[in-house]
């Protein structure tokens, strides 16, 4: 059995080209399942996603050179090499995305699992808080109510955002193939299971560090404890 979760290719069977795996809203008697009126923004938001990686990417490598120290020496190739060892998940993450991931989405899927690609795209709901977060540290403002209050934010649309995702994405499917949660993995694609563990894992080595930062900002120092 073929399904369209992430790393889906076209060619699945017209078995499982239901409305949720397609995209399309309204039956098929009413609405072609290929109408392109309902597959236009899960295909051509793709093309917004591919420059804000490469300028992501970019961007830390210039704060990378910005915490060389020295603005005004040149580029150099011991800066790069630092920016990559220091960055080599999120790097690798970004890579997989703009190599792997874009293809799929705008190409090899074909006309199924719009449902699946828009849930992805919902991960980046916790960038702004997560943006929010660094730029109170550059105010100095890390003590402050509003960091606190965006930490909590943060942690809870990055949990929901990209980790609830992939088993909200396993049950959606299973709700409609008449699965349970526990029996979908088995009745999938492999490759399906293997590239939604390469995208689970960054995000749940990263919500670990969050949690971390989170517990050291909230812990009561000993003293205050003893007062």
């Amino acid at each position: 059995m073929r399904a369209t979760l992430p790393g889906l290719e076209a060619g699945a069977p017209s078995a499982l080209r239901s409305p949720l795996l397609s995209g399309t809203r309204c039956p098929p008697s009413h609405r072609g399942r290929n109408d392109p009126s309902w597959h236009w923004l899960a295909r051509e938001y793709v093309w917004f996603l591919i420059p804000y990686m490469i300028y992501d990417t970019y961007a830390m490598y210039l704060c990378e050179w910005y915490r060389a120290g020295d603005q005004s020496s040149k580029h150099s190739l011991t800066i790069f090499r630092n920016f990559l060892s220091k960055n080599r998940l999120m790097i690798t993450h970004h890579v997989f995305i703009l190599l792997v991931l874009v293809p799929i989405a705008q190409k090899l899927r074909g006309e199924l699992g719009d449902f699946f690609v828009g849930c992805i795209f919902t991960a980046e709901l916790s960038t702004p808080f997560v943006s929010l977060g660094r730029i109170l540290i550059q105010l100095q403002q890390q003590h402050s109510l509003l960091y606190k209050v965006n930490g909590i934010l943060t942690l809870t649309t990055f949990f929901m955002c990209r980790i609830l995702l992939f088993p909200f994405m396993y049950w959606s499917y299973g709700r409609q193939q008449g699965l349970s949660l526990l029996r979908v993995p088995f009745h999938i694609p492999f490759h399906c299971n293997v590239a939604n563990a390469f995208l689970i894992a960054p995000q749940i080595y990263w919500f670990s560090l969050l949690c971390k930062k989170a517990a050291r900002l909230f812990d009561v120092p000993p003293a205050k404890k003893d007062s």
